[in-house]
């Protein structure tokens, strides 16, 4: 597995502001449109953008950090490729960083949350997220035309979505590529609007979209949907949906990353004679497990592949059942008579007296 720290040029420990600088560093750098003729630039691109894609998740980065093996997928598919991924941090923009003079705005994101139970989260669930935003109009198709009519290109840029403006300065007359003001950078203008947007193209309405919750997701996790976000500018990509993931307390379970704990508490006549018990399962079952004899409080046993699945990984983790011995706070008097021959018996000297009821 490549070292993603040593690609970034960052320490281990580095922050999430570190390790962004580091990227728009080297994603300028290496970026294709800057090295011409170099055959190589777009593959130390891809690297540069992995690792970036690796440790600025927070989930990512630590299932890196224990060993765990990466599934990022195609990259560069879920970006919708090398220019997508550098608008996400450069912005738009004169050169090659933004999308060029003309790049039509993007639609914004959306953020949206949902809650899901330790065992959904142990199978993985679907779940819809409902939200209201700008949508591409389905009578235009996006386009903010009437049917039927087609856009016209745009008289002042001449359909190039950016226009020349001179400036003066000190040194003389500067020029510089901006926008097009009239057709904001699309190229084409809307002659006759459409009835339903009003020539903008989308429409706000409510949402719903399914997302698929992985097993193994833990609190905190976020998902990203493409495209899912509202609409923008007329002939520009949909931002995209962020669903922040609650996985809620499970009482029975304490959680560590793939492990889960469970605690059985047992009074000192189980513990000393030995007991069987039944254990609980993320998954709703249970397991039947031995306490032998003479089991001293804090003592764990391991039930192998019993916790949660590994996000992006193979296997499970463990179920550790860890015991709890319970000492009795108040007594009756035959309970308290018991446990003194008890003691008797075994050479020990408690105080004398019977115990105060609590």
């Amino acid at each position: 597995m490549a070292d993603y720290y040593e690609t970034l040029g960052v320490a281990r420990d580095a922050s999430a502001d570190d390790i962004k600088r580091a990227f728009r560093r080297l994603a300028r750098d290496s970026h294709p449109d800057a090295n011409p003729g170099d055959a190589s630039a777009e593959a130390r691109f891809r690297e540069v953008a992995e690792a970036y894609e690796v440790l600025s998740d927070p989930n990512r980065r630590a299932a890196y950090d224990r060993g765990d093996r990466i599934d990022l997928g195609d990259l560069f598919s879920s970006f919708g490729g090398v220019e997508d991924l550098l608008s996400r941090f450069f912005g738009g923009g004169a050169g090659p960083f933004g999308g060029g003079p003309g790049a039509v705005a993007q639609g914004r994101d959306i953020g949206s949350h949902v809650t899901v139970t330790l065992a959904e989260a142990a199978q993985g669930v679907q779940r819809e997220v409902a939200f209201r935003a700008p949508i591409a109009c389905t009578m235009c198709s996006g386009s903010g035309s009437a049917p039927g009519i087609d856009l016209a290109v745009c008289d002042r840029c001449g359909g190039q979505g950016s226009v020349r403006v001179s400036r003066q300065t000190i040194l003389g007359t500067a020029m510089s590529i901006m926008p097009c003001d009239r057709c904001r950078g699309r190229g084409r203008v809307v002659v006759t609007p459409c009835e339903r947007c009003n020539g903008r193209g989308s429409v706000t309405e409510d949402v719903g979209v399914t997302v698929a919750v992985p097993a193994g997701i833990e609190d905190g996790a976020r998902l990203r949907v493409p495209g899912r976000g509202a609409a923008g500018e007329p002939g520009s990509r949909p931002g995209d949906l962020y669903v922040s993931i609650e996985v809620e307390a499970d009482p029975r379970f304490i959680r560590h990353g793939a492990d889960l704990v469970h605690r059985v508490r047992l009074g000192m006549a189980q513990a000393a004679l030995g007991v069987a018990v039944q254990v609980p399962t993320v998954d709703g079952a249970s397991v039947e497990i031995t306490i032998p004899a003479g089991t001293q409080p804090g003592t764990v046993f391991k039930l192998a592949r019993q916790g949660m699945p590994r996000l992006r990984g193979r296997g499970r983790g463990d179920l550790l059942v860890e015991v709890v011995v319970e000492v009795p706070t108040s007594l009756d008097r035959n309970q308290e008579a018991a446990l003194r021959a008890f003691a008797e018996a075994m050479g020990e000297a408690p105080a004398p007296g019977k115990r105060r009821k609590r």
